[in-house]
Order: C-alpha cells, then sequence, then structure tokens
C-alpha cells in the first residue's frame, strides 16, 4: 500500500508505546521511531532501541548520522529487526545533532549525503528514504533545494519527506526552528513538478485532515507530527477518508479498551504505567470530561503498583 501519511518521528514522543496507541486509531498510516543514532545504536542497548510490537507495523526507523558505512551497519540491523523502511534525519537542528555533523547541518553536504544512502541502499533490501529541511541558514534558495534532492535521488532514493522550512542552525531553538521560519509549501509543491518520478511527502505546519488533502492534490504524501501527539483522534478517519478502507473508525472508548491488555502485560513485566499513559491523554481533546480524565492519569499513574485499574476509573470521568 503507498503511504500516503505518515506521523513524524518525535524526540521522547513516538517510542513503541505512542506507536502501538496509533495503531489502534489508524492502521495504515506509516509510523516512525524517535530518530536514533548510530552511535546509540553501536554502544547501547540494540533490543532496547530497537524492539517493537508487530501490530506497529507498517514502520520506518529514523537514524542520525554521517559516517556511510555506520549508516550501512545499522540500516542492516534495521532491516534484520523487521523494520520497514530507514529514514535519514537531514533535518534535526538541535545543536547537540549539529555537534555530531549529522541532522539539518547535512544539508550543506549534499555529497556525502548522497554517500551515506548509497552505502545504506548496498547493505538492505528495505526502502532508504530522506527527511529534510527545504535549505538551512543562508542556503536556502529554490536551487539549493533542487541541488540537493537531485545530487542524493542520482544514487537512488526516490522518496524525500520535506519539512517546509529552513532551519536556522544558530541563532533558534529546535522548537523556535519548527515555528519561526516561515513556511514555503509551494517550494515542496514545485519541487514534485520538477521531479514527477520521486516521490515526496510535505511537513511543517499541518494540523488538519483537510489541510493533508489539499497538499495531496499537489504530492504524494503528508506527514502529520506535533498534531497527532496533541490530538491524536484527528487521525481516527484516516484510514476511511485518505485510504478509502470502509472499516468504521473505533470510538475513543474502545481505542482505550483495546489498550488495556497491552498495559497489563507491560505493567506485569515490571513497565511502569507512566510510560504509556502519558501518551493517552491528549485522546479526549475537545470532549466533556477531558480534564478529569488527564488530572486523574497523571496524579495516579506514577504511583507504585499502579495498573489498569487508574485507566479504567479515569474512564470513568468522561461523560
Amino acid at each position: 500500500m503507498k503511504h500516503l501519511l505518515s506521523v513524524a518521528p518525535m524526540m521522547e514522543r513516538t517510542d513503541r508505546h505512542f506507536r502501538y496507541f496509533m495503531r489502534q486509531i489508524t492502521r495504515n498510516t506509516l509510523l516512525y521511531t524517535e530518530m536514533i543514532t548510530t552511535a546509540a545504536l553501536h554502544y547501547g542497548d540494540r533490543a532496547k532501541l530497537l524492539d517493537f510490537s508487530p501490530e506497529e507495523k507498517p514502520l520506518a526507523l529514523q537514524l542520525g548520522g554521517d559516517d556511510p558505512q555506520a549508516l550501512a551497519e545499522c540500516a542492516l540491523l534495521a532491516q534484520e529487526w523487521g523494520y520497514d523502511e530507514v529514514n535519514l534525519n537531514v533535518g534535526c537542528p538541535s545543536p547537540r545533532v549539529q555537534s555530531g555533523n549529522f541532522g539539518a547541518c547535512l544539508m550543506a553536504q549534499p555529497s556525502l549525503v548522497a554517500q551515506a544512502v548509497e552505502a545504506m541502499q548496498k547493505a538492505v533490501e528495505i526502502p532508504i528514504t530522506v527527511k529534510h529541511r527545504i535549505g538551512i541558514d543562508e542556503q536556502d534558495s529554490y536551487s539549493d533545494l533542487v541541488n540537493f534532492v537531485r545530487l542524493v535521488s542520482e544514487v537512488g532514493v526516490t522518496r524525500f519527506t520535506v519539512h517546509a522550512r529552513k532551519a536556522w542552525l544558530k541563532g533558534l531553538s529546535p522548537k523556535e526552528n519548527r515555528t519561526i521560519p516561515p513556511l514555503r509549501y509551494e517550494d515542496v509543491h514545485r519541487l514534485k513538478k520538477d521531479f514527477p518520478d520521486l516521490s515526496i511527502e510535505i511537513n511543517g505546519g499541518i494540523t488538519t485532515l483537510e489541510q493533508a488533502k489539499e497538499h495531496l492534490k499537489q504530492v504524494d504524501a503528508v506527514m502529520i507530527g506535533r498534531a497527532a501527539y496533541d490530538n491524536p483522534y484527528l487521525f481516527a478517519s484516516v484510514d476511511q477518508s485518505i485510504y478509502r478502507v470502509k472499516d468504521t473508525p473505533l470510538s475513543r472508548h474502545e481505542i482505550v479498551k483495546r489498550m488495556l491488555p497491552y498495559v497489563q502485560a507491560w505493567v506485569e513485566n515490571g513497565g511502569k504505567l507512566h510510560a504509556i499513559t502519558r501518551h493517552l491523554l491528549e485522546l479526549f481533546t475537545g470532549c466533556p470530561g477531558s480534564k478529569m480524565w488527564k488530572r486523574h492519569i497523571t496524579e495516579q499513574a506514577h504511583l507504585t503498583g499502579a495498573g489498569v485499574e487508574v485507566i479504567e476509573a479515569a474512564l470513568d470521568r468522561i461523560i
């Protein structure tokens, strides 16, 4: 199935629990991990970083790094673990990422990006994709963007996710880089016209399905970020309205009830309830009782021995 919609990789948000939760809401939307660095996979607990539930698929692993060989090795790990895609982060502007010479700063080094994705493609059979900005600092002309995409696509990458804002590598925080640089959707739309054989996905500032549908008239796919976390039920009708699936969307209550066995298993294996419930807080956004739902979970989920009864009690507070 062609990926028309995705939920953006978000640090400290798109972990395995959030992805499992989102999969109860939409079966077809492409989900991403948080960005994982090649160093973390080389030195860290790979099972903790890479394990996921089969229900989370289709699922992409996003990698951060600048060494072609290390990226190729990590892409192979992703394939062995069962991921459907590996995405290279060329969009994050945080100082920590810049210090490692990856993320958005790689837009100034398109030849290195091309070398990296070429090495990754040679190592695996699953797709290698790239998520990037429209530009960085003073390198933000449309011709700069075209040059980047051209060089990277020449080695075989066929899908690009383009955040329609430039990134300032100095002077703005990562949060400010998501809001202050103006959105230039027209550049992404134009990119699709100039590269009709590539799959171009647009990202940045998209908060409604109506907006997503309008973009889909001009590009191949839409990625939604913070809006997916702040209002996850936004995706309840995605399978029907975007993917033309005939199933009836689940109600919010039904989604919670589907989460309970997963929560129970997690807690019984020694996991903390809060690790899951922090992702559920905004499910009832806009509904009567939403504040009581969030308050009860926030106050009770961190307590020793807390389990599914906390969620069930919170559900009773929804009118």
